[in-house]
C-alpha cells in the first residue's frame, strides 16, 4: 500500500485522505496479526526454532550437540550435573543439619542485607532505567523477530500468561498480609506513627513499590534479551546466548555453562520460595474451610499433589497446558477482584487506588534509592532486599517464559505490555484486597492484624470473613492459589528443562517430568528444613549472583541493538545470517561516519572560501589608506 504512494502525493493529500490511508494500513496490520496468531504451529514447550541461521563461527554447533542422550533423557552434562549436584548437596545438608540450618539461613539473610543491600537497591534501579531507556529511545522501534514479524498470541492471552507466570501466587499470599504488616510497623523511610492514617497510606505505597515497576522491569529486561538474541540473532533460547556480543563462541564453553548453571539454581530457588508461600496459603485455606491439619507434613502432601497436576500440564505443552491454565487464572482472578470491589468498601478502594498510585509516583525516586544507612533499623533487609532478591532469582524463569510468548512485539510495545500494564493491574489488585483489609482493620470490623501475626498465610481468609459468601470466596481463593501454583510449576519446569538441555528444540517427556518433580522436592525440603526463612534466604542468595549476570547483559544488549538500528536507519532488511548482519552493520556504521566526516570537511572548506574574500577586501582597503 505505502509502496504505491510517493511522498509528494502524500504531501498533497487532504487530512481526510491521509486518515483513510492510515486506517487502511492499521486494518492491514491488524489482519496480519490475526493471521499470524491463527496460522502459527502449536508449541510443545518453551523451545523455539530461530528463523535466522546461527553465527558463522558457530555454524557447526547445534543446541545440545554435546548432550548425553540416554534412558529417556537429553541432558547437557555440565549444566545438568553441576546444577543437580549442588541442589542435592544443599538439600541433604538442610535435612541432616536441620537445627544448624535455621541459624545458617538467618545468618545468610543478615549478611546479604548488611553487606550487599546497597547493591540490590542500586542494581534494581539500574534495571528500571535500562528497560525504559531501551523502550522510549531510538531502540523502541526494533521488533522482536524482525520487522515483518507479528505476535503469536492475542493481547488477552499474552497478558494472562504474563501475570500468571510473573507473580500470581505472590499476589494471593501478600495482598492482604503485607499492607497490614506495614500498617502496624511502617517503614522508617516515611517517619509516620504506626496504625495511623498516614501509616495506612505508607503501607500501600510500600506494597506498590515492592510489586510494581521494579519487579516487572527486572523480568522485562531478561525477557527482552532472550527474545532478541533468539528471534533476531538465531541463538538458542538460553541465558548464555545473551552474552554472545561479549563472549563470542565462548558461550559454548566454561563461561556459558556457568551462566546457565547460575540461571538454573536461581530459577529453582525462586520457584521454591513462591511454591512454599502458595502451599502455606493453600493449607491455611483448607484448614479454614474443611478443618484439615495446617502442619508441615500436610503441606508436603499438598506439594506432591500439585506437582502431579503440574507434571500433567508440562506434558501437555505450552498451548495445551500453560496457556489454558493462564486464561483460567485470569478469568477467576477477575471474578475474585470485582467481587471484593463491589461487596467491599467500593469508594474507599477506588479512592485508595487513585491516591496511592499518585503517592507512589511521587515517592518513587527517593524511596527507590533509600538504603537505610542513616537509620538504626533492620527493616529493609527483611522486606525490600528480600523482594529484589526474590524477583531477580525469578527472572531467568519468568524472563524465558515471557520471551517465548512475545515474538512480533516492538521493544516499546513489549515494555508497555510487560511492565506498565501488569504494574497497573497489580496496583488495582493490591488496592482492592489491601485496601479492604486496611478499612476492615481501621473500622474494627475484624482484627486482621492478629491473624497476620499468628499465621501470615491465613490473612486472606480472615479478611473474607468480613464479607458475604465467605465459604464460596474462600474456596475460590484456594482454587486460584492452586491454579497459580500449577502454572508457575509447569512454566518453571519447561524453563529449567530448556536450560539443562542446552537449548534443545525438543526435550523428552521423562526429562520434563523429572524437573517438575525436582521443583516440588526443593520446595518441600526447604519447608521441612527451615520453613519460610529457608525459602527467603535461598531466593536472596541466588538472586545476588544473577544480578551480576543481568548487569553485564545490559551492555551486551546495547551492542546488539546498535547493530540492528544501522539497518533500520538505512532502510535495509537485516541479512538472514547473523554474522553477515554484524559485518554489514559495521560497514554501514563506517560509511555513515565517513559521510559525516566528508560533510564536515566540505562545510569547513566552504567556510574558508567565504572568509577569504573578506580578508582580501580588508587588505585592499588598508593599502588604499596607506597610498592616500
Amino acid at each position: 500500500m505505502t509502496d504505491s504512494i510517493d511522498r509528494d502525493a502524500l504531501d498533497n493529500m487532504s487530512k481526510d485522505e491521509r486518515k483513510r490511508i492510515a486506517d487502511e494500513l492499521e486494518a492491514m496490520d491488524d489482519a496480519d496479526r490475526k493471521r499470524a496468531i491463527a496460522e502459527r504451529p502449536e508449541f510443545e514447550g518453551l523451545q523455539v526454532r530461530p528463523e535466522n541461521v546461527y553465527y558463522e563461527e558457530l555454524k557447526d554447533r547445534e543446541p545440545g550437540d554435546t548432550n548425553i542422550v540416554k534412558w529417556g533423557f537429553d541432558l547437557h552434562p555440565q549444566v545438568t550435573f553441576f546444577s543437580a549436584g549442588f541442589l542435592i548437596l544443599f538439600l541433604a545438608a538442610t535435612l541432616i543439619f536441620k537445627d544448624q540450618a535455621e541459624v545458617f539461613f538467618q545468618g545468610t539473610l543478615d549478611f546479604i542485607a548488611d553487606k550487599f543491600g546497597w547493591f540490590y537497591i542500586l542494581s534494581a534501579n539500574i534495571f528500571v532505567i535500562a528497560i525504559f531507556a531501551f523502550a522510549f529511545s531510538k531502540y523502541g522501534k526494533i521488533r522482536l523477530g524482525g520487522q515483518h514479524a507479528r505476535p503469536e498470541f492475542t493481547n488477552i492471552a499474552w497478558y494472562a500468561m504474563l501475570i500468571s507466570a510473573g507473580m500470581g501466587i505472590g499476589l494471593m499470599f501478600w495482598s492482604v498480609a503485607e499492607p497490614i504488616f506495614h500498617y502496624e510497623t511502617p517503614p522508617p523511610f516515611f517517619g509516620v506513627e504506626p496504625e495511623s492514617g498516614d501509616a495506612a497510606e505508607a503501607a500501600l505505597v510500600t506494597t506498590f513499590f515492592h510489586w510494581g515497576l521494579h519487579p516487572w522491569s527486572i523480568y522485562a529486561l531478561v525477557a527482552l534479551a532472550l527474545a532478541f538474541f533468539t528471534f533476531n540473532r538465531g541463538l538458542p533460547l538460553t541465558m548464555r546466548s545473551v552474552f554472545y556480543p561479549i563472549l563470542k563462541e565462548r558461550i559454548y564453553g566454561f563461561w556459558g555453562n556457568l551462566i546457565d548453571i547460575i540461571s538454573v539454581i536461581a530459577t529453582l530457588f525462586g520457584l521454591a520460595s513462591s511454591l512454599g508461600f502458595g502451599v502455606q496459603q493453600m493449607s491455611a485455606g483448607l484448614n479454614f474451610l474443611f478443618g484439615t491439619p495446617d502442619v508441615v507434613v500436610f503441606q508436603v502432601i499438598l506439594i506432591a499433589a500439585i506437582t502431579g497436576l503440574a507434571t500433567m500440564s508440562v506434558v501437555a505443552g505450552l498451548d495445551g497446558g500453560v496457556k489454558r491454565l493462564s486464561q483460567l487464572n485470569l478469568g477467576l482472578a477477575a471474578v475474585f477482584l470485582f467481587f471484593i470491589i463491589i461487596v467491599g468498601p467500593t469508594i474507599f478502594i477506588i479512592g485508595t487506588f487513585v491516591e496511592s498510585t499518585g503517592q507512589y509516583v511521587q515517592a518513587l525516586p527517593s524511596l527507590s534509592l533509600w538504603t537505610e544507612s542513616l537509620t538504626d533499623s533492620e527493616w529493609q533487609g527483611g522486606w525490600t532486599v528480600f523482594y529484589w532478591g526474590w524477583w531477580i532469582s525469578w527472572a531467568p524463569f519468568v524472563g524465558m517464559f515471557i520471551a517465548r510468548v512475545s515474538k512480533g512485539r516492538t521493544i516499546r510495545e513489549f515494555v508497555v505490555g510487560v511492565v506498565l500494564v501488569p504494574s497497573m493491574v497489580t496496583f488495582l489488585w493490591m488496592s482492592a484486597f489491601g485496601g479492604a483489609a486496611l478499612k476492615t482493620q481501621i473500622d474494627g470490623t475484624r482484627d486482621i492484624a492478629a491473624a497476620v501475626n499468628e499465621n501470615t498465610a491465613t490473612a486472606l481468609f480472615d479478611m473474607l470473613e468480613a464479607f458475604p459468601l465467605t465459604f464460596v470466596t474462600s474456596l475460590l481463593g484456594v482454587i486460584l492459589v492452586t491454579s497459580f501454583f500449577v502454572t508457575s510449576s509447569d512454566s518453571g519446569s519447561l524453563v529449567v528443562d530448556n536450560l539443562t538441555s542446552g537449548g534443545k528444540l525438543e526435550s523428552p517427556v521423562p526429562q520434563r517430568i523429572f524437573w517438575a518433580i525436582m521443583e516440588g522436592a526443593v520446595a518441600a525440603i526447604l519447608l521441612i528444613g527451615g520453613g519460610l526463612l529457608a525459602l527467603q534466604s535461598a531466593a536472596v542468595a541466588s538472586g545476588l549472583l544473577f544480578a551480576c549476570v543481568i548487569m553485564v547483559a545490559i551492555y551486551s544488549m546495547k551492542k546488539a541493538f546498535d547493530n540492528e538500528l544501522r539497518f533500520l536507519d538505512a532502510g535495509l532488511a537485516v541479512p538472514e545470517q547473523a554474522r553477515v548482519a554484524d559485518q554489514e552493520g559495521r560497514r554501514l556504521k563506517a560509511e555513515e561516519e565517513a559521510r559525516a566526516e566528508a560533510e564536515r570537511d566540505l562545510a569547513e572548506s566552504a567556510s574558508i572560501k567565504e572568509t577569504r574574500p573578506a580578508k582580501a577586501s580588508r587588505v585592499e582597503e588598508e593599502e588604499e589608506e596607506e597610498s592616500e
